[in-house]
């Protein structure tokens, strides 16, 4: 089949890919970054993320994040395809506060999910725009609760699985937890890109 040259998202170098009949078939994406790029990231053992934090981590979140690099939530697209396509729960991103996803012009935690083709929905809002990442560790396991319901959120008794980027110390995803569990659902479970 055809040869497609592309660049590897990371390093630049150019990233050759074939077009075959099997990826077609099983809906694979064709990879955007290069073998020695991808053995930078360490697989998480973990049954709830992808992979550990690390340097490469570090770097890719920053160039995604602050530097706005949109392409790269295509990245871990089949990993996330792979681990959510057959997901029963319904996927819930944690948002970001509207001021920051306005300044940032885009949410990665959704970017990330459309990247891999994964359904979800939005029923909550963050309440504050301070960042976990500029809080220690004690602070940011004592701050007032961090989401509410959007405005008209109906929760039904039903499972409800959380995605973010990085778990550190987990209050994040404690804080969406019991804002949903609250609100009557039957289980919330989290997935992340990273576990910090």
């Amino acid at each position: 089949m055809n040869k497609i040259e592309s660049r590897c998202l990371l390093c630049s170098q150019p990233l050759k890919t074939t077009i075959s009949w099997t990826r077609l078939l099983t809906k694979q994406f064709a990879p955007t970054i290069c073998e020695k790029c991808q053995h930078r990231f360490v697989p998480s053992q973990s049954a709830t993320a992808l992979y550990e934090y690390n340097e490469a981590m570090k770097e890719y979140l920053h160039q995604l994040k602050f530097l706005q690099d949109i392409a790269l939530v295509k990245v871990f697209r089949q990993e996330l395809y792979m681990r959510l396509k057959k997901e029963k729960a319904l996927i819930l991103p944690i948002p970001m506060h509207p001021e920051k996803q306005q300044e940032r012009t885009f949410s990665h935690t959704e970017e990330l999910l459309k990247a891999a083709h994964i359904s979800y929905s939005q029923l909550l809002e963050k309440t504050t725009t301070a960042t976990q990442s500029s809080k220690n560790r004690e602070e940011r396991l004592n701050v007032a609760p961090l989401f509410r319901l959007k405005t008209g959120v109906q929760v039904e008794h039903q499972n409800y699985l959380l995605f973010d980027d990085i778990k550190t110390t987990g209050t994040t995803l404690k804080h969406a937890t019991e804002v949903l569990m609250a609100a009557g659902a039957k289980n919330v479970q989290y997935f992340t890109l990273i576990d910090g």
